[in-house]
């Protein structure tokens, strides 16, 4: 039976999946700055600073998989981005190579090339366009598995998240969404899969809007059971609820582009208007 870490079990992301994952994998050791408050009598937590080698490699020990969910999980100072996604993420994929970890599922995001309009459609092997320095974290995050994989052999995922939740909450989320359970399944290929070395996945459910070629998910055996027009009628009216943005509306990261922006705003189209309509 394997021992599976779980890093950021305190976050979002994390206390959904502590529900999900102990029926698949029992042994399952969770950790985070802070205890988690709802922290069950069942459950095995160890406390860890990602910033600090020593508490990471103390995490690492006996374990032979790792669900890295931990650290900065938004947009943010560039100190906090670089101590919890830089040094944070560094620190875990060379404590698993010392502490002998066979494979690493890292929790990337669409944030790492979310600067891509909306009607470009595109794979993974994408030249990284991030929207943040959230997303340049990510993509620091797949550079550094992929050194992992190809110089020391841990079997590397890198789950590129949409939008984690129970439904799409907006326009945009009906092309991103990703339901709870097949997060799980794309988290049991990563670390099961025979032939995993190492592998992009877009982390997204059925969604017929999708802006993501994820073919390579479905070539290992990815079956998403979410289906995100089933909520289109209630994303669209939260959309309706919510201002223009003539930047987020336009690039696939959405508020994270339109954050701080001061680029060409010649570049950006109304994606509420045919193409060629006037403006």
């Amino acid at each position: 039976m394997p021992r599976i870490l779980m890093t950021g079990a305190a976050g979002g992301i994390g206390t959904s999946l502590r529900k999900l994952l102990p029926p698949i994998y029992p042994d399952l050791l969770l950790s985070d700055l802070k205890t988690p408050a709802d922290l069950g009598a069942g459950e095995t937590f160890k406390a860890a600073d990602l910033s600090d080698l020593a508490q990471v490699e103390a995490i690492c020990q006996g374990v032979d998989g790792i669900l890295h969910f931990g650290g900065f999980s938004v947009e943010g100072p560039w100190d906090n981005i670089l101590q919890s996604n830089i040094i944070g993420c560094y620190n875990l994929f060379e404590a698993a190579r010392k502490k002998g970890v066979k494979r690493v599922v890292f929790a990337s995001s669409n944030h790492a090339v979310g600067f891509y309009p909306r009607h470009h459609r595109i794979g993974t092997d994408v030249t990284a366009r991030p929207d943040s320095r959230y997303g340049v974290s990510k993509v620091f995050g797949e550079a550094v598995g992929a050194l992992y994989a190809d110089k020391h052999g841990l079997g590397v995922t890198c789950l590129r998240i949409g939008n984690f939740g129970d439904k799409p909450l907006d326009h945009r989320r009906l092309s991103i969404w990703l339901k709870p359970e097949d997060l799980v399944q794309l988290c049991r290929i990563g670390l099961d899969h025979p032939d995993i070395h190492f592998e992009i996945f877009y982390g997204a459910s059925y969604n017929e809007r999708s802006w993501w070629d994820n073919h390579r998910a479905y070539d290992l055996g990815y079956r998403p059971t979410g289906r995100a027009e089933d909520f289109r009628e209630h994303a669209m009216a939260e959309q309706a609820k919510l201002k223009p943005d003539p930047v987020g509306d336009f690039y696939q990261g959405g508020a994270f582009c339109g954050m701080e922006f001061d680029g060409d705003m010649s570049r950006i189209v109304d994606w509420t208007k045919p193409q060629g309509a006037p403006s």
